[in-house]
């Protein structure tokens, strides 16, 4: 059984988010502050971490900074904040998904089960590693580098690189990027925008690998190492 944590000030939200998760066949547990979150996810493993932004004395952001660190889980904002700006900043510190409140229940379980099968589906055969230019990942141990030194990317950010660098030279459509690495058809498509956003920030700065095809999509170019 699968097992969530749930961090949100807000207690009746959580025990609301923690029956519908329990009635489809997960274990949750509540903390209702930033700090405890902390300690629980020192001491037990968690499959996936619901994580509320604007708590007291210790912010969702900070907290998952704090335990980013600690845990290899996806980590799932759910908020009230609904900036580009603010999706941008939880990407950046280690968060995989966005979920903005109000949000529709079914929404939030799909975008849970997604990440948990995410987690839990098996290997499959080809080739681990994927090398274009100076950019190379090791599908296996989600691991990025650029001139061979090591990039820091979330969960989410990982699968989308992946996936783009996996159809090098194919145009993408958002559509087409967002079924295939968030795995839903729930939710906000321009997160794949916000998701290449940050990805170029950390790698790709002059848009040399990851290109926009206006009024298509997106494509990963298979640029030549002169080295």
């Amino acid at each position: 059984m699968s097992r969530i944590l749930i961090v949100d000030d807000e207690k009746d939200i959580a025990e609301l988010i923690s029956d519908v998760l329990q009635d489809e066949g997960f274990e949750t547990v509540i903390k209702n502050d930033g700090y405890s979150a902390i300690e629980e996810v020192k001491n037990n493993h968690y499959d996936l971490i619901l994580l509320d932004i604007m708590m007291p004395n210790l912010s969702g952001t900070e907290t998952c900074s704090k335990i980013r660190d600690l845990v290899t889980c996806p980590i799932v904002f759910v908020t009230a904040k609904n900036q580009t700006i603010d999706k941008l900043v939880g990407f950046e510190i280690g968060g995989d998904d966005y979920i903005t409140k109000p949000f529709v229940i079914e929404e939030l379980v799909a975008r849970v089960k997604a990440h948990i099968r995410r987690d839990k589906r098996p290997n499959i055969s080809e080739t681990n590693i994927i090398k274009i230019g100076d950019i190379e990942i090791n599908k296996e141990s989600y691991e990025t580098k650029k001139n061979g030194k090591q990039v820091i990317l979330s969960t989410k950010e990982f699968e989308l690189l992946s996936y783009l660098m996996s159809n090098a030279g194919v145009v993408l459509s958002k559509e087409q990027i967002y079924n295939a690495v968030w795995k839903t058809e729930y939710g906000d498509i321009g997160t794949v925008a916000v998701n290449i956003k940050s990805l170029r920030k950390k790698l790709d700065p002059e848009e040399k690998y990851i290109i926009t095809i206006w009024g298509l999509g997106y494509k990963f170019v298979r640029v030549i190492n002169n080295d």
